[in-house]
């Protein structure tokens, strides 16, 4: 990658592309792309690498995120997301609704939408473009439900179009109640004060919020006194599900993380060398003796605050490249969000998708379980890594005559 005073090019590959830096609010370019919704990474087999007990279709419509966590795995990543830890520049992918609405039109079969897996929808640039309320929008309007997971103030307008849709529902990460902490973990994003709001504001709209402490950072946020009173403190606000996982770390992040830790908090690397013992698929993490009873601790302070709790994306090394998944052993709820939502189908492309009876979303479950799924697209019991052209197939050949909610 290379770049000039006002152009940056950025390369894929051998192919490069040059944009415009537009300077304000903060550094960013605007990209015209074709990219495509699409499900998780990974599937559930062969390795066991997939804890994600729901199908999504996810969403960036940002690549790059001026929160700038320093533990965001994003980080690692090439394309724009390397034109942002190298250069500060954001990718804003332009009239990405647009693109999303199109891309729902052509479907009669929906999971629920997700914004956004890798970078803060509520990021400030938002503010000015204003994608993640339009591509809630376009959602809400076919009824197909949608989520957001953010560390930012959500709007208004958001959780306004949130009221609209039976199923969709918010996330809110909180690190810690140490406001400073969070800001010696992150550059930007709301103030602990505010993310509570977000999660009572969600409350008092009738809309399920669930509170991230996610990740856990080991001999920073994992006193359980504090956690304790964290838990406390978002039940209290109206949180109905806790989701929590120690932080990991990629290989090519290692030394930075290692770093930064130890210049903003005085953790020495040796201390963190002797905790980040095993490796699975590329990423450093705790061992899995701290992981374990991290996870009983706060499986215990969720059931005393009368919460449901899950991991997210939590294994334990099987040997080679098998993982198994830890909900199992500390998930109290039946989806890893604590939220049900089922598949959406609609009978013809003019009319609404609608919910299918009898379906709690868990495709994880369908995988492990004889029963036919309910749905009626037995590809989804397969839980693997779906493309936006296997839902179009699904579109194609489901008996959508069927499997209504009355």
């Amino acid at each position: 990658m290379s770049g000039e005073t006002n152009r940056i090019t950025v390369k894929f590959g051998r192919a490069s592309r040059q944009f415009e830096v537009i300077p304000t609010p903060i550094q960013h370019i605007l990209v015209e792309s074709n990219k495509e919704l699409h499900g998780w990474w990974n599937g559930i087999e062969p390795e066991g690498n997939r804890e994600c007990t729901a199908e999504k279709l996810l969403i960036n419509p940002y690549n790059g995120c001026s929160h700038n966590c320093l533990f965001c795995y994003s980080h690692a990543s090439g394309g724009y997301f390397k034109v942002f830890r190298e250069k500060g520049v954001v990718a804003v992918f332009k009239d990405f609704d647009k693109s999303v609405a199109r891309q729902l039109d052509g479907l009669r079969v929906a999971s629920c939408g997700y914004l956004s897996p890798v970078t803060d929808p509520f990021q400030p640039l938002n503010e000015l473009y204003c994608l993640s309320e339009r591509i809630i929008k376009e959602f809400v309007d076919r009824n197909i439900p949608v989520q957001f997971t953010t560390k930012g103030r959500v709007s208004d307008s958001a959780i306004k179009q949130l009221k609209k849709q039976e199923h969709s529902f918010g996330e809110v990460s909180i690190l810690t109640l140490d406001e400073d902490k969070r800001q010696r973990l992150m550059v930007g994003g709301a103030s602990t004060d505010v993310l509570v709001r977000n999660i009572e504001r969600l409350a008092n709209a009738d809309k399920i919020a669930v509170c991230r402490i996610d990740p856990v950072i080991p001999y920073v946020t994992d006193v359980k006194s504090d956690l304790a009173e964290l838990v406390k403190r978002v039940v209290d606000a109206g949180a109905t599900h806790i989701i929590t996982s120690c932080v990991d770390v990629p290989g090519a992040l290692k030394r930075d993380f290692y770093d930064a830790l130890e210049t903003r908090f005085g953790i020495q690397k040796h201390v963190l060398e002797l905790l980040y013992t095993e490796t699975m698929n590329g990423r450093r993490h705790a061992n899995i003796e701290y992981r374990r009873k991290l996870f009983r601790m706060m499986r215990e302070i969720c059931d005393r605050n009368q919460v449901t709790m899950s991991l997210c994306m939590e294994f334990e090394s099987l040997g080679g490249n098998r993982v198994r998944g830890l909900n199992r052993e500390f998930m109290s709820s039946i989806n890893c969000e604590g939220v049900d939502v089922p598949i959406y189908v609609r009978k013809g492309r003019s009319e609404l998708f609608e919910p299918v009876e009898g379906c709690a979303g868990n495709c994880l479950k369908c995988h492990f379980s004889d029963k036919a799924p309910v749905c009626g697209i037995p590809d989804l019991k397969k839980a693997e890594a779906w493309k936006l052209r296997d839902y179009r197939r699904w579109s194609r050949v489901i008996d959508i005559s069927r499997n209504f909610m009355t």
